[in-house]
């Protein structure tokens, strides 16, 4: 298992992994270089000049705009995979990331998923920090 909730090296690991799997197989090595780069790019969801990224950035995010059951149902799961850490440590950190989100001028970085999940992400971070 590379994920870690305590780790900070997570994204690496993975790409780290990928590329020594890909390389097994023989892909070639700008396919494994896009690879490695687009699971890099999860780890800061910033904006990047190549589509296939934004898309799978998109894809990591897009239970953030799915209906507030299924939300909240993933919220839990959040928390119980940062269980290390009391509520002290993690409300804090939480509300962090969801200010983070509603922050930005658009959490999706493709037209097709801001028009499908904008909005409802938006009001899923909202309530969370709400309750918070």
């Amino acid at each position: 298992m590379i994920y870690d909730a305590s780790s900070k090296s997570n994204e690496e690991k993975s790409a780290s992994c990928a590329v020594e799997r890909l390389q097994k197989i023989e892909l070639n090595p700008d396919m494994v270089s896009r690879v490695e780069a687009q699971i890099l790019a999860t780890k800061s969801h910033h904006k990047s000049d190549d589509t296939d990224t934004n898309y799978l950035l998109d894809a990591d995010l897009s239970i953030l705009g799915k209906d507030s059951a299924d939300y909240f149902d993933y919220t839990r799961k959040i928390r119980k995979e940062y269980a290390l850490y009391p509520d002290i440590l993690y409300k804090p950190g939480r509300k962090k990331v969801l200010k983070h989100f509603l922050e930005l001028e658009s959490i999706f970085k493709t037209e097709d998923f801001r028009d499908k999940y904008e909005q409802q992400a938006r009001e899923n971070l909202a309530a969370e920090l709400n309750l918070l």
